[in-house]
């Protein structure tokens, strides 16, 4: 599949801009001159291509009173699939990716209170079998980074 004008414009406009309005749908609509099935069904068409990871809103998790840290772990790689399986059981997980490096399995946690993020780190670990070095953030930077397409 290849970028369509419609597609160009959707992605260059929600970087950033989604409006918070009673029917957002209908101001992205008529903002953008795109219909708003339209709207849809490219974004869902996005994400489905690959094109996007995900669509949707970004949660402070600490501002809300929860907490939230980075995670990794050293996994063999034969056991690199079950552990996966693992990790990903836990709905506080988010974010698991795979890296070239002796941490290998980078993950988000987020809870909805900072003291359960030990909790899971624990519950991984016996589940798993390997140590999870958790990375709480020092400082947070925002960057709002809009890339034209």
């Amino acid at each position: 599949m290849e970028l369509t004008a419609t597609d160009k414009i959707i992605i260059n406009h929600l970087q950033g801009n989604f409006p918070l309005d009673e029917s957002p749908w209908e101001a992205v609509a008529e903002l953008t001159g795109i219909e708003i099935d339209t709207l849809i069904e490219r974004i869902q068409t996005l994400q489905d291509e690959g094109y996007i990871s995900r669509f949707g809103p970004l949660y402070d998790a600490q501002k809300m009173g929860g907490g939230l840290s980075l995670a990794a772990m050293q996994v063999d790689k034969s056991d690199y699939e079950s552990v996966t399986e693992i990790v990903n059981q836990f709905e506080e997980v988010a974010h698991n990716y795979e890296r070239e490096h002796k941490l290998n399995m980078w993950f988000v946690i987020a809870t909805e209170k900072p003291e359960q993020v030990f909790e899971v780190i624990e519950k991984i670990e016996t589940a798993s079998g390997y140590s999870v070095y958790n990375m709480p953030k020092q400082k947070e930077y925002f960057l709002g980074l809009q890339l034209k397409v």
